[in-house]
């Protein structure tokens, strides 16, 4: 009984010291609240000692005097003999009394407790008291200096610093002291600073003032391109070169020399021919020759219809051929026509246009410079050939304007062509012309209708077509625009000729000194005098020597080259007559000249104003030469062998080279160019001024 007693109070004990070590274990926290919170732990502690029993109360009692009595023993003994009682004590009684162990290891210090919140009482307190004066306590900022000021180092303090020190001193420095002035007696003189660069690195490669007192800026100059100059230079040389390798080929290959060889003909010192030995070009007779007005080595020739089939594609199309004479291996350009093809000509100024009129009556304009792409392309015998369609054609477009019948004639008019001739290497290469078009051409039919038409060029192009222009193709840019009709028959021929019958006309010249002026060559004999504006002149009509109508064609007109006011007609009688544009009737007329042969074709030389030719239909070419001899020909040179379709003269009027030259069309199909000799050819001193002395002999 005694022991379970004993048993409950160290039960007892324990949880007592547990809840006492709780209180303790913050009491340094507690004395950092202020004196209320220790009021209010002191009823608390009070509190929980009325909850305990009074039986206990008096045991309790008892505890904590022998824990105060064992606090003096230790606060009094010192640490080294407290610490050899510890050790003397037996170990027994450490264990039998294990309440007593554990009151033995705490120790509170109450002292340094109370000394701690003193001392945080007067540390609140003079807290309190700072935070009050500060609120009366301001700092002055008034005065301010700095303790460190580093300007950044310039490039020159930076050399020195780097430089300045290893084996090397300071020889010169920019302050100006050795700007001296002394007074002289003489004057200043002006200096300009120049520099310049060799070799250039750019476009700038010198530069400096202009002035004395202007500031050197050099700016770039942009280079000035003219992409249209270096177009032409660049065909141009390429044109030549290409004769150069021509010549050569000619002759490393015999078979290629198509130039330079032997005539046979007695007019003429050398010849060769055109090579018309192509595969599209088989059994197709030459019907008509024209040569550019101011490019007078580009040369059309028009081709008929094929005897026998030979390209399936092209056996029933006609054929137009731009030729360049100094390169006779190759037509530079082929042209097909649905419509049997009856004239054509270039356009005025450069050779980049042809126009053509056709059997049914329409014309048709092909631009040499489209993209060869737009185009039938072809490959014979190994070779890539372009067939190029009509830009434009008025045919099932223009119907109420389109001619009726036939067209006879077709005629490029420019007021400018003889004033400012262009005689450019090749005929193919500008588009100086075309940059704004400004000439006008003139087709005639057989029953004497005369249209105008302008030449236009487009400025945009429509790859698709044109909505508007059903005549043009889809990508082309050039048409023709109709103008003004003026009826010959009504309007140049007398009532007397139209009461007897209703004249054809056959061809027309425009006056090269005046463009205005054109003749027109007729069926009966007479050639008409008119203008395009249709203004009355005077002779209205050039008659033969033996005057009236008469059942003649003048199948052949031509005006002197050279400026002077006088025409050539050749008719089919085999007479010639000369007129000049102020005479009814003619200078001279020869009747018997060709035997009575009709005249074909009859044209002026182009280097000598007394010299013409005329071809007859028996194939005889015939040279005249009037300061030799004004009654009959000089020459004459009859061709058997393959019979001469037409005749166009070749020359360079501008050049004393001596070259002059004619195209004979032959029925076969071959072309001929023969160089005449050169007395015929060779310019003669005076020569203008003996003609008009002759000529005026027949007034």
């Amino acid at each position: 009984m005694q022991r379970q007693k004993s048993e409950e109070e160290l039960e007892i004990i324990d949880n007592y010291l547990t809840n006492y070590e709780d209180d303790f274990e913050d009491y340094e926290d507690d004395f950092d609240d202020d004196e209320e919170d220790n009021d209010n732990e002191d009823r608390d502690s009070e509190e929980k000692l009325r909850e305990i029993p009074i039986s206990k109360k008096s045991e309790i009692e008892e505890i904590q005097r022998a824990i105060n009595a064992e606090n003096e023993r230790i606060n009094i003994m010192p640490p080294k003999k407290m610490q050899k009682e510890h050790e003397k004590e037996p170990k027994m009684e450490r264990q039998d009394s294990p309440a007593r162990g554990s009151l033995c290891r705490m120790f509170m210090d109450f002292e340094a407790a109370n000394q701690r919140q003193t001392n945080r009482n007067m540390a609140s307190i003079q807290k309190k008291r700072s935070s009050e004066l500060l609120r009366l306590i301001d700092l002055d900022f008034s005065v301010s200096f700095s303790l460190l000021d580093l300007p950044p180092v310039n490039e020159y303090d930076m050399y020195i610093r780097n430089f300045g020190k290893t084996n090397t001193k300071q020889a010169y420095v920019q302050c100006n002291e050795d700007n001296l002035e002394r007074d002289v007696q003489t004057d200043e003189i002006e200096t300009l600073e120049k520099w310049t660069q060799h070799p250039g690195d750019s476009v700038l490669v010198s530069g400096g003032p202009r002035r004395s007192n202007d500031v050197s800026i050099d700016v770039a100059v942009t280079p000035r391109i003219d992409s249209q100059r270096l177009t032409n230079f660049l065909r141009s040389a390429c044109q030549v070169i290409a004769v150069l390798l021509e010549e050569d080929r000619g002759a490393t290959q015999p078979r290629w020399n198509l130039r330079s060889r032997q005539t046979s003909l007695s007019i003429s010192d050398s010849c060769f021919q055109l090579n018309t030995n192509l595969l599209f070009l088989h059994g197709r007779k030459v019907f008509c020759l024209h040569v550019s007005q101011v490019q007078r080595q580009a040369l059309l020739s028009v081709h008929g219809l094929p005897e026998k089939p030979s390209v399936i594609q092209l056996d029933r199309k006609y054929i137009i051929c731009v030729w360049n004479v100094w390169q006779p291996s190759s037509p530079q350009k082929v042209l097909v026509c649905e419509a049997e093809v009856t004239c054509c000509c270039f356009s005025p100024s450069k050779a980049t246009l042809v126009f053509a009129g056709t059997m049914d009556g329409s014309l048709v304009v092909w631009d040499l410079r489209e993209d060869s792409r737009m185009h039938l392309c072809m490959k014979l015998n190994e070779t890539d050939w372009i067939f190029r369609a009509p830009t434009f054609s008025t045919d099932g477009v223009l119907s109420s304007l389109n001619h009726s019948c036939p067209v006879v004639a077709i005629e490029s008019i420019s007021t400018s062509i003889y004033k400012k001739q262009n005689y450019e290497l090749s005929h193919l290469s500008s588009q100086e012309e075309m940059s704004g078009l400004s000439f006008q051409i003139a087709s005639m039919d057989e029953n004497g209708t005369l249209n105008l038409w302008v030449a236009v060029e487009l400025q945009k192009v429509d790859l698709a077509g044109s909505q508007s222009d059903l005549g043009l193709i889809p990508g082309g840019k050039v048409k023709l625009v109709h103008s003004s009709t003026l009826q010959l028959n009504n309007s140049l021929f007398p009532k007397a000729i139209l009461c007897l019958t209703t004249p054809q006309t056959l061809n027309i010249k425009f006056l090269p000194s005046n463009p205005n002026h054109f003749i027109v060559g007729t069926d009966v004999g007479v050639v008409s005098h008119g203008t395009r504006h249709d203004l009355r002149v005077l002779p209205k009509l050039f008659k033969p020597q033996q005057g009236g109508p008469r059942s003649v064609r003048a199948n052949a007109v031509d005006f002197s080259p050279l400026g002077k006011p006088i025409f050539l007609v050749g008719c089919s009688d085999g007479s010639i007559r000369l007129h000049q544009m102020t005479s009814e009737h003619p200078l001279i007329q020869w009747n018997d000249s060709t035997n009575g042969q009709p005249v074909i074709a009859l044209q002026w030389a182009l280097t000598r104003p007394a010299v013409f030719f005329v071809l007859d239909a028996s194939s005889s070419v015939y040279i005249w030469d009037l300061l030799e001899n004004d009654l009959c020909p000089v020459a004459k040179q009859i061709i058997q062998s393959d019979k001469v379709m037409t005749m166009v003269v070749l020359g360079e009027p501008e050049k004393t080279n001596g070259l002059l030259g004619i195209a004979l069309a032959k029925q076969s199909g071959i072309i001929d160019i023969q160089y005449v000799k050169k007395k015929w050819a060779l310019p003669q001193s005076e020569e203008s001024e003996k003609l008009q002395l002759l000529l005026q002999q027949f007034l």
